[in-house]
């Protein structure tokens, strides 16, 4: 696997808002308000799928039990930056397992990965993964969330549902960094909703 060992001290977060605040100002969206929480706050199952240092593909993958395909809600790019506001789903049903923004370095990818990248198809974890690319999660905020309407067109929800979420930084070995993410799970059985 391409995960490197956590450094510490590397960089400071920006608001555990971003990037998903910019893909709600790009869709000219209030943004709801994210709580922060502290990680053994978190409730399960949601602490299992966002409280540890692996790569989110891989952690829903086991979970579910099934492979994970990307679907691109909205694109937006800036030179060598990409901004996609996108959906995880299962394959096979299509159930949506994780919504998120995701603001991605191109210029830091070789070619065979910024290909794939930009085909649109395979999660980034995916990608970094089967491309042997090394790279460590670091600087994970978490937080609560209550879905509104652009949460909930994106995951098939309907009403007000208290979600869970975090925000990640992905960098590679030379502490650059790859991606920056916020990541809101469903809800999943058993979870409250208001």
């Amino acid at each position: 696997m391409g995960l490197l060992p956590r450094s510490s001290g590397v960089g400071i977060l920006p608001s555990v808002s971003d990037p998903l605040e910019a893909v709600y100002l790009r869709s000219g969206q209030p943004l709801p308000q994210l709580q922060t929480v502290g990680c053994l706050k978190v409730p399960q199952p949601f602490r299992d799928l966002l409280v540890h240092e692996n790569d989110m593909t891989p952690t829903l993958e086991a979970f579910h039990g099934r492979r994970v395909s990307l679907r691109v809600l909205d694109r937006y790019q800036q030179e060598s930056r990409l901004l996609r506001q996108v959906v995880l789903k299962l394959e096979g049903d299509g159930t949506p397992v994780e919504f998120g923004a995701i603001r991605i370095h191109l210029s830091l990818f070789r070619s065979q990965a910024l290909q794939l990248i930009l085909e649109e198809q395979v999660p980034l974890g995916t990608i970094l993964n089967e491309e042997n690319i090394r790279h460590i999660s670091d600087h994970k905020e978490f937080f609560s969330v209550f879905s509104d309407a652009v949460v909930n067109r994106a995951l098939d929800l309907t009403g007000a549902h208290q979600l869970f979420g975090r925000r990640n930084v992905i960098r590679d070995g030379q502490g650059r960094p790859l991606a920056e993410m916020t990541e809101i799970l469903p809800p999943i059985t058993g979870s409250s909703t208001r």
